[in-house]
């Protein structure tokens, strides 16, 4: 199997060999191993591979959710090999809050910090599809791109509400509808 690990700075691909005295990896895990590299003309291998867990991994829901996030993630780095602190400084905040918060919150304000990190995040101003002013209410697309509810037939979000989130970071002021819409919206991808 071949897994790929997101380390501090760098993201890199690696040989697993699975069978009976070997633990099982999944997506989301935040893991300790060594790194043999005994074939040159072959990637590396995971040895001595151990989990750190969370408490909030025996949680089926939690951890449904942060797969979710988690796999939001896989296409958006996809053939990148150093990459900035950032991303594992999320993920790692992410995950030390998934227990104690809202999940949703959670991933929908990493969200955020992703998108402002980037310089990708798009406020609610104008329509992506018809280039109209938006007034009140506001649909998003993925990577949160604004357009009207009638533009795109879909739900939508107060705009001031979500101004809010933009400014402040926080899901404080926000209804659980409103979170659950946004990250229906995260996982199509970033």
């Amino acid at each position: 199997m071949i897994a790929l690990i997101l380390s501090k700075n760098e993201i890199k691909s690696y040989y697993r060999f699975y069978g009976a005295r070997h633990s099982i990896l999944q997506v989301g895990y935040l893991v300790d191993f060594e790194n043999e590299n005994r074939y040159s003309s072959f990637m590396p291998q995971l040895r001595s591979l151990s989990h750190i867990g969370f408490p909030w991994l025996k949680d089926k829901n939690r951890l449904l959710l942060w797969h979710n996030f988690i796999s939001a993630f896989i296409p958006h780095l996809r053939d990148t090999n150093e990459i900035d602190a950032f991303y594992f400084d999320l993920l790692l905040e992410a995950a030390q809050k998934w227990g104690k918060q809202n999940p949703k919150r959670v991933a929908c304000e990493s969200y955020i910090q992703l998108l402002k990190f980037e310089g990708r995040l798009n406020l609610p101003e104008r329509c992506y599809i018809c280039d109209g002013e938006i007034e009140e209410d506001v649909a998003l697309m993925q990577a949160l791109k604004p357009a009207h509810p009638e533009c795109i037939y879909t739900a939508s979000i107060d705009k001031k509400k979500l101004l809010s989130l933009y400014e402040n970071g926080s899901s404080l002021y926000l209804e659980d509808d409103d979170v659950a819409y946004l990250f229906d919206v995260l996982v199509k991808g970033f």
